[in-house]
């Protein structure tokens, strides 16, 4: 697909500073990573360690904090792995689908879609769970 870089801007949960950056989308990549500096300086904590396998099938524990997101005036809050104080900034699948986003490979851009909800609507399956989940 290649690669291409977007403008973020990212902030810890309890200031108000945000600091620009260039970051690359990495669809591959499950969670957004930054470098462990750039979360220093913005007073992000860690809150949990979690594996991740690299490209070459190499599984390593990463610390993971959250921060605050921002993209197209949008924001959310998103887990950023801390990644190596020399690493590139990267946007993973999980903060594209926070934003409801898709990428499109040919244009290099991101472009909005809309979110699935896909369930049974059958208004007696409903009342049928309404009442299973009610009745304890």
């Amino acid at each position: 697909m290649g690669t291409f870089g977007i403008k973020v801007s990212v902030g810890g949960l309890t200031t108000g500073e945000f600091i620009e950056t260039e970051a690359l989308v990495d669809t591959v990549a499950t969670h957004t990573l930054l470098p462990v500096s750039f979360l220093k300086e913005l007073g992000v904590k860690p809150i949990d360690r979690i594996p991740f396998q690299l490209d070459d099938q190499h599984v390593v524990n990463y610390e993971v904090g959250q921060v605050r997101l921002r993209l197209d005036g949008r924001e959310r809050i998103i887990l950023a792995v801390f990644g190596e104080p020399n690493a590139p900034p990267l946007i993973g699948a999980t903060t594209l689908e926070l934003f409801n986003l898709a990428v499109d490979p040919v244009s290099k851009r991101l472009l909005p879609v809309v979110g699935l909800m896909k369930w049974c609507y059958d208004k007696e399956i409903m009342n049928s769970q309404f009442l299973i989940l009610n009745s304890n």
